[in-house]
């Protein structure tokens, strides 16, 4: 599997210099979990030389390590916290890359009773109301920032006694809910690489206020020495070239896709 770095104040040192055949890349864990880039990427360092550090962590993390220049570019799906950061002078050139949707999972019986609610704002005052076990990642991801935003929506403050934040990326957060016969808010893509494995369903799905869409953005080179831009702006371009775009949409779990290519939408 793609190297994948985790802790990242243990390797900030050996990061923080790249050389031109290095790209330093943060990414959200639901972007990594989902199996994309370790399916496409392969073909961009072949073709460039080069090799795709990616650093996996929640999208307020990327974001941090781009402020710090502690990587070259980040992929995430916050765009509040997107257009902060570029807003401030810290990123740059940000590009659209692709999108899914998130997706509210939870136990077969439902507890709560959500089950096919087109309004996500209602279903997530149902959980708090009958005060049903929920999983939280509880760690400024861009998952986590919908989730406080659905919660806002719904006119609910998540401090009922079964809501639980864990401080994990998805992956873990989906296998927690599933030990634990919970609900949770998940990327569609991660959903599916992880569907098989799992007793949970899909309960509500389809509203606007799921959409889910990735961004790539440049950290500015202005802020910080070092970085590695060339690099960067290459994979930025490759990412939302013809081919790049095609290896997105035909990325498939199980049969079905997991993103759609956005880029020249």
């Amino acid at each position: 599997m793609r190297l994948l770095l985790i802790t990242v104040l243990m390797l900030l040192g050996t990061l923080s210099h790249a050389s031109d055949t290095i790209i330093r890349l943060a990414t959200t864990t639901s972007t990594y979990n989902s199996g994309l880039l370790d399916a496409i990427l392969p073909t961009f360092e072949k073709a460039h030389d080069v090799q795709v550090q990616v650093i996996a962590v929640g999208t307020g993390k990327a974001l941090k390590m781009g402020e710090a220049g502690d990587v070259d570019l980040v992929m995430t799906h916050a765009p509040g916290a997107e257009k902060a950061f570029v807003d401030a002078g810290f990123g740059v050139e940000p590009t659209g890359l692709m999108y899914n949707d998130f997706v509210l999972i939870g136990p077969s019986a439902d507890p709560a009773g959500i089950t096919a609610e087109s309004d996500v704002a209602k279903a997530m005052a149902s959980i708090a109301n009958t005060d049903s076990l929920f999983i939280s990642r509880g760690d400024d991801s861009g998952t986590h920032k919908k989730e406080r935003a659905l919660w806002r929506d719904a006119q609910v403050l998540p401090d009922f006694g079964h809501y639980k934040e864990v401080g994990q990326g998805m992956g873990k957060v989906l296998q927690m809910a599933d030990e634990l016969n919970a609900y949770t808010l998940t990327d569609r893509g991660t959903w599916l690489a992880y569907e098989s494995r799992l007793r949970l369903v899909v309960l509500v799905e389809g509203d606007k206020r799921l959409f889910n869409p990735y961004q790539v953005i440049l950290v500015n080179p202005v802020r910080h020495q070092g970085l590695n831009t060339a690099g960067a702006r290459a994979l930025r371009d490759w990412l939302i070239s013809a081919q790049g775009q095609q290896l997105i949409g035909d990325f498939t779990v199980n049969g079905k896709g997991l993103f759609t290519a956005s880029a020249n939408q």
